[in-house]
This record gives structure tokens, C-alpha cells and sequence, in this order.
């Protein structure tokens, strides 16, 4: 596998890793149609835990099966599948080596109301990720729960166990509970807030939701009129988010969400595109689709990643 000078310079910001960590990351980022870029489209299927199987799958009964979601990431040229324990292990020996993959190693469902305290129970290891050949694991945040300070403490213990075995860490950071409104979940300043907490957690790869023109703290508020930061379109907000990336030195991915148009989601992305991201993270909005649409449309994601559409 030769890296490409762009990959190499995203490696050469991860300064502490060791090499078992990097040659992880590298497999992600030169892996797939967008290999060598800097850029990535990665399948998330947890959908199954946080809202339930016929919810997530039953418009596309297909995808109930695990091994659909292998076949799409892998037909898709995408850069990475990620899943819970039991996804990946149903598809693990059929498709080693085919696509890397990450282990959601904690786990929420929408039977359970969490109320102030939003939280997700830790449902696999560091060794079940290293069992399956995994190339990172991944884990939710939530920023803003009255639990977060505990889901901080877990991070950093599975974060130095798979750093220590060369495992790359992503973490999807979804600010959500406490005093945090609706609307505040994906204001500016709080996407921007809980992607920087993500990277001061050790993050490699953050997910987060792509940010609204909405403002929510009070403080922040104050700051952002001050200096007159753009947030008018997602390109500007998109912009600004990667800066508490540590000013873009950690990869950042936008997730895609509750399913919406073609139209609506090429346009979104094409603004994540142009705002300096890394990529997507997206499940619904694909897999939901007969698997031939769903192709296409991943391909046409890419295709904009790679400034071609």
C-alpha cells in the first residue's frame, strides 16, 4: 500500500501515535475510490440499536440481513464500514480483509428515555475489535448530558487500551440532555463546542452532525456577534467547525441523518465539501434505498468529494 503525500500529511498530524495506529488510519484513508485523498465516505449501521431493526430496515427489507451492508460498503468503494459487535461478526470471516472496519463499542435505544441524562451502554471490547480485525473502535458522546462526564471517563479508558494495541479512535459526538434545547443540539457554536471536546478526548476521526445557523450558549452568543464569525451558509459553518478540529489537524466527518431528497443531501454535502471536511458518515439515507439507487448515490457522493459533480 502506497501512501499518498496527502495521507501522509494527515498521519504526520497525529504526532503521539504509534505505528500500529497509523498504519490503521492509513488503511481508512487509502481504501476505496476516495484512497489517497484525504477525503471519506464511511456505511454506519447502528440504526438496528438506536432505533430498532423494523424502523431502521423494513423499507428495504434486504438490509435486515448483515451481510447487505458489508456488500454495499465494499460494491460502493467506500473507505470504511462501521457496526456493532453483532453486524460485524456476522459478516467477519465472509469479508476480512475486504473493507475496514469499526467496531461501535457503545450503545443506545430508543426504548429507553434518558431524559437529562442521555447515556449508551459500552456493548463490546477492545478485544472483540482486535478479534475481528477491526480498525478502530467507535464510541457516542454526549456532550451536555447530565452523564457526559462519565461517558468522558469510559472514552479514555478504551481509548488508551486501543491506542496501546495500534486501533484508531473515532468518536461520534452528538450533543444531546441536560439544559441543551432541540434546536441547540446542532447549533454552530455547540457543534463546534462538542468537536473540540472530542479532540481534547483523543479522538482521530470525530463524527458530528452537519450545524445549523442556530446559536444556543449564551456566552458563545456574545462572541460569535462580536467578531462577526460567518455562520449564514453550512460552507461557512462547516469552516468553522473544522477550526476547533485543532484548526483542521484532526479528521472530521458530518453525519447525513434523517433521510432526505437526493437533491437535499447532494446539495448538503457539497457544502460540507466546500467547508474543508474530511467527508461523511451515512447510513440512512443510503441504505434505506433499493440497493441500486443506493450505489448511485454513493457514488455521486464521492464523486463530489472528489470535485467531479
Amino acid at each position: 500500500m502506497k501512501i499518498s503525500p496527502k495521507v501522509k500529511k494527515i498521519l504526520s498530524y497525529y504526532e503521539s501515535d504509534n505505528a500500529g495506529t497509523k498504519t490503521n488510519l492509513a488503511r481508512i484513508l487509502m481504501t476505496g475510490k476516495l484512497a489517497g485523498t484525504g477525503k471519506m465516505v464511511i456505511l454506519p449501521v447502528d440504526q438496528g440499536f438506536e432505533h430498532g431493526p423494523d424502523r431502521s430496515f423494513a423499507v428495504n427489507p434486504d438490509a435486515y440481513d448483515p451481510h447487505y451492508h458489508y456488500e454495499l460498503a465494499v460494491e460502493a468503494g467506500l473507505n470504511a464500514y462501521a457496526a456493532p459487535l453483532g453486524m460485524l461478526e456476522a459478516g467477519a470471516d465472509s469479508f476480512a480483509g475486504e473493507i475496514p472496519t469499526i467496531l461501535k463499542v457503545n450503545s443506545s435505544n430508543s426504548l429507553h428515555n434518558g431524559g437529562t441524562a442521555p447515556h449508551q451502554a459500552t456493548t463490546a471490547s477492545v478485544k472483540d475489535a482486535l478479534r475481528l480485525g477491526c480498525s478502530a473502535i467507535g464510541f457516542t458522546i454526549y456532550p451536555g448530558s447530565d452523564a457526559a462526564f462519565d461517558m468522558f471517563e469510559e472514552i479514555r479508558e478504551l481509548s488508551e487500551e486501543a491506542k496501546s494495541y495500534g486501533l484508531a479512535v473515532v468518536i461520534w459526538s452528538y450533543p444531546r440532555g441536560g439544559d441543551l434545547s432541540k434546536i441547540g443540539e446542532t447549533a454552530v457554536d455547540i457543534c463546534s463546542y462538542a468537536t473540540h471536546i472530542a479532540a481534547l478526548l483523543g479522538a482521530h476521526i470525530i463524527k458530528v452532525k452537519p450545524p445549523t445557523q442556530a446559536l444556543e450558549n449564551l456566552e458563545a452568543i456574545k462572541v460569535f456577534e462580536k467578531l462577526k464569525i460567518p455562520v449564514t451558509t453550512l460552507e461557512e459553518r462547516i469552516k468553522h467547525v473544522m477550526k476547533s478540529a485543532f484548526a483542521g489537524r484532526r479528521i472530521v466527518v458530518f453525519s447525513g441523518g434523517n433521510a432526505k431528497g437526493e437533491d437535499d443531501i447532494y446539495n448538503e454535502i457539497r457544502e460540507i465539501y466546500k467547508g474543508g471536511a474530511n467527508g461523511s458518515i451515512i447510513g440512512r439515507n443510503t441504505f434505506q434505498r433499493p440497493r441500486i439507487e443506493s450505489i448511485k448515490m454513493l457514488d455521486n457522493i464521492i464523486k463530489i468529494y472528489q470535485g467531479k459533480f
